[in-house]
Parts: C-alpha cells; sequence; structure tokens
C-alpha cells in the first residue's frame, strides 16, 4: 500500500505499516484511514460538483434541491462503509495494486448511505444528524423561508425522498466510474444489490417493530440488527471489496469476512443502540434517548424486558410516558446495558477469531483488528 495514490495526483497513503515500538492497531490506523477518507470526499466532491451543475441547468430552482443533496452526502460522517470496503479489497490484492481504478465504487457506497440516512431521518421523524438539522428539517426550514404556500414539515419529508432517491441513483451512476473489468463488475453489481436488499429488509422489520412492540423479542431485534446495519455497514462491504478485487465465493477468504463482518456490524450497531440511551449528544450529534422515548423495540429494551423482574417490569411500563432518564435508569437497573456490554465483547472476539484463520494481507488484518475494536468501543 505504500505510497499508493487514492485521489489523482495529490493525496497518497503512507507509510507501509507502522515503526518499531508503535501500537501497530493504532499506528496503521492513523497512518491509512484519514488520507483514504479524505480520497473518498474528494471523489465524491468531484462527482458531486458536476451533477450539481448538471441539475441547476434543468431549473434555477434546482439550486437549493441540489445544494440540499450535496450537502447530506459531503457533511461529516466516518465513511465506514468505504474504509470497511477498501480493506476488503486490500485484504485480498496486498500492498502494491493501485487504488484509483476503484476508488469510484468505495465512494459510491456513501451515496448508498446517504440514501439509507435520509429516509431513515424521515422514517425516524428525527430533527438532527451529525449535529445538524436532518435533511427534511432543513428543507422545511427552506419552505418557510421562501414563503411558500402548504405544509412546510410535508414538503419537507416529500423532498427528503427524492434526495434518498437521488443519493442511491448517483451511487449506480458513480460505481459505473470504476475501471475494472467489465465481468468483475457484474459480480460487484451482484454483491451491491443483495447489500440494498438486506438494507431494505432490515429497515421494514425496523419499522415493523415499532408498530407491532408486542410481538417482538430479542431474537427480532438482532435479526433487524443483522439486516438494517451488520449487512450493509461491515458485512457487504468487505465482501464487496473482495469482488472488486477478483476474488471467488467460494474462496476462504469470503467464508472469513462473512463471519468478520457479521460479527463487527452486529457490536457495531449494538453499540450504537447504548450510545443512542446513554451517549453525549454533543459527541453522537443526536439527541440521547429518542429510542426510549417511542418505544423503539432494540436488542437493549427487549433485554431489558426479557431480564426485568416482575417489580422491575411494571416500573419500565408505568415509566413509558415518563422521563427518559427515569427510563434509562431502570433499563440499566435490569442488568441489559451490562449484558449488551457482554454480547458486544463477544462479538468482537468472534470476529478476531475468524480474522485468525483468514488468508489476508497482514497490513490489512491489523487495520481490521482495529477496526473491530474501534467499531465496537466507540462513543459517537
Amino acid at each position: 500500500m505504500a505510497n499508493d495514490a487514492v485521489a489523482g495526483n495529490v493525496t497518497r497513503v503512507a507509510p507501509a505499516g507502522p515503526g518499531d515500538g508503535d501500537d501497530p492497531v493504532r499506528a496503521v490506523l492513523a497512518a491509512y484511514t484519514h488520507d483514504l477518507v479524505t480520497a473518498v470526499d474528494e471523489t465524491l466532491d468531484t462527482f458531486l460538483t458536476a451533477e450539481v451543475d448538471t441539475l441547476n441547468d434543468i431549473d434555477p430552482s434546482m439550486g437549493s434541491f441540489a445544494a440540499t443533496a450535496r450537502e447530506a452526502v459531503l457533511t461529516g460522517g466516518k465513511r465506514i462503509r468505504s474504509t470497511f470496503a477498501y480493506w476488503g479489497w486490500r485484504g485480498a490484492v496486498g500492498g502494491t495494486a493501485a487504488l484509483p481504478p476503484v476508488l469510484p465504487a468505495l465512494a459510491a457506497l456513501e451515496l448508498l448511505h446517504t440514501f439509507a440516512l435520509v429516509h431513515d431521518d424521515v422514517m425516524d421523524a428525527s430533527n438532527t444528524r451529525r449535529g445538524r438539522p436532518t435533511a427534511h428539517v432543513a428543507l422545511a426550514e427552506q419552505h418557510v423561508a421562501a414563503g411558500h404556500r402548504g405544509d412546510p414539515g410535508r414538503f419537507g419529508e416529500a423532498v427528503a425522498v427524492l434526495i434518498g432517491d437521488l443519493c442511491m441513483v448517483w451511487a449506480d451512476q458513480l460505481m459505473g466510474h470504476a475501471s475494472v473489468p467489465s465481468a468483475r463488475l457484474f459480480e460487484v453489481r451482484r454483491c451491491y444489490d443483495q447489500m440494498r436488499v438486506e438494507t431494505v429488509a432490515g429497515q421494514y422489520l425496523d419499522v415493523l417493530g415499532e408498530n407491532d412492540p408486542a410481538n417482538w423479542s430479542v431474537d427480532r431485534a438482532l435479526r433487524v440488527v443483522r439486516y438494517k446495519t451488520a449487512s450493509y455497514t461491515v458485512q457487504r462491504p468487505l465482501l464487496f471489496g473482495a469482488c472488486l478485487a477478483g476474488v471467488p465465493a467460494d474462496d476462504p477468504l469470503v467464508s472469513a469476512y462473512t463471519r468478520y463482518g457479521l460479527a463487527v456490524g452486529e457490536a457495531f450497531q449494538l453499540r450504537d443502540d447504548l450510545l443512542g440511551v446513554y451517549g453525549d449528544p454533543a459527541a453522537t450529534g443526536k439527541p440521547a434517548g429518542d429510542d426510549l422515548r417511542t418505544g423503539k423495540p432494540t436488542t437493549l429494551l427487549m433485554l431489558a424486558r426479557e431480564l426485568a423482574t416482575p417489580a422491575q417490569l411494571t416500573a419500565l411500563d408505568r415509566a413509558a410516558d415518563g422521563p427518559v432518564d427515569t427510563l434509562a435508569g431502570l433499563v440499566a437497573e435490569t442488568g441489559a446495558v451490562t449484558r449488551v456490554e457482554q454480547m458486544i465483547a463477544e462479538r468482537v472476539n468472534d470476529a478476531l477469531t475468524a480474522l485468525d484463520a483468514a488468508p489476508v494481507d497482514q497490513t490489512a488484518r491489523t487495520a481490521l483488528t482495529g477496526l473491530a475494536t474501534a467499531a465496537a468501543n466507540r462513543r459517537a
């Protein structure tokens, strides 16, 4: 990977690895992740600038619409999906293959992610994302500022759906810019399509759970975790990267990535459940307690109800419409938080076990080890 150009002739990823005495996980992540994210952002910026200009040519009123779409993609975000896809690819090809040919495909995953986020915020009626107003809220504010007729909230939601749709189309377009053999790109698209189907399935189950909590369970909550988050956050991006490298479906690396990706993806979402209740809004960019406030049947809440004593269950029911802090305290008293922490640790251990036996490039192994730990122990 040393001296591997990641964005034209400007940004380069270096050095080849950590120096003597360094923590290898920390050193590899520090050396590579920042430059990779920069390369992805530059790719997105270049692509979106041209696309926004095209939309502006259709009608001057498209200006704010296009700008809101572009902002939703470029503002904030850790670029987790493109990072896992990169290491899935790098783990297969080793340290000398050039990155620019596959960079558009990696960046396309961030457009897919924006599609999912914008639609998810509408469905959850979320007001903030990454410390800023969500797309539908920003669009409603634009509606009011412009003095338009009609319901600003309805306008904001309708246009946000269009922005999400546009991001999915943009993802398809950008992926087509990848310079890989046509037959391989076809396999990459199959993996990408499976990722999208599983994301929609997980999102539907998530919506269904909020409307049918009486028939929900820990197992069903974990099913949502697998399909809504684990699949398209870690597992499928890794396999996507392997496809970009031309790894066949029956290769042992695919089996290792599948196991690692599911475990890390579940750990990521379980941590997200905890942060959604007990995290610092200044760090997460989202209000704490939204899931409890709406009664969303997350794994955390389902475990709390499963582990609760009869008295605790009664208290949870009574506190459902009260202060979020009170309900959060009751959930912790059941032992659910401790159990979720144990589940996260178990999944990280499983991921690292899968990685131990994987025929993966050593630098990628070190990075994936660090990413598993970082995804599970993050605070934002």
